[in-house]
């Protein structure tokens, strides 16, 4: 897996950590890839109803 370093507001750091506290995601860091895995995976549904583009796999 590559790194990559990405800048958030406090109050979204807060919210990922309470979230990593309620035992839904192990680290904040899964918290972070499954958000973009849901992103990618729904720009990716979008640009194949639109045909503009080729897709990719988004499980990677």
């Amino acid at each position: 897996m590559d790194k990559i370093t990405i800048r958030l507001p406090p109050q979204q750091i807060d919210l990922l950590e309470k979230i990593v506290e309620t035992g839904e995601f192990p680290t904040v860091s899964e918290a972070v890839r499954y958000a973009v895995r849901d992103f990618l995976s729904d720009r990716n549904e979008r640009l194949i109803q639109s045909d503009s583009v080729s897709t990719f796999d988004v499980r990677l």
